[in-house]
């Protein structure tokens, strides 16, 4: 039998940055999960200037290259026209576009099916700290 579950889960405020956030995740999922065969999970985050991926869990300096490599590819120093919000603004909509706002992960008997080296990174790309909102949704087979 397919079920479906959905879940909202809000981060605490962080400055920019990339942060490992899998046990967040599966922590706010932890009761609706155990209830999956098979199926799988859409995080779905509701925002344009912050992004979602999937990358290395262990070592800490991927997540400070990351941010170093984002900021190359999109620095505050452009001449962006929208410039409302001020000058990091513009560049966390061009890291959002880029990167994105959802994944797709696997559920396997009621884990998500995650590589051994894989985590789940919320990127913040706004200087000041933000709270940010992400929809869980999964679906799947009962167990």
């Amino acid at each position: 039998m397919t079920i479906w579950s959905q879940v909202e889960h809000t981060f605490p405020a962080r400055s920019k940055g990339s942060y490992l956030v899998t046990r967040e995740i599966e922590q706010a999922i932890s009761n609706e999960i155990k209830q999956y065969k098979v199926g799988m999970c859409n995080l779905f985050l509701q925002h344009t200037s912050a992004s979602l991926c999937l990358n290395e869990n262990v070592c800490e300096e991927v997540r400070s290259d990351l941010t170093m490599a984002l900021d190359h590819m999109a620095p505050e120093t452009l001449r962006y026209q929208h410039t409302d919000e001020g000058p990091d603004d513009m560049p966390g909509h061009v890291k959002s576009a880029v990167m994105g706002v959802s994944l797709d992960i696997p559920i396997r008997n009621g884990r998500l099916a995650l590589g051994t080296w894989q985590g789940i990174y919320l990127c913040e790309h706004r200087t000041y700290q933000h709270r940010r909102r992400v929809i869980i949704t999964m679906q799947g087979d009962k167990k």
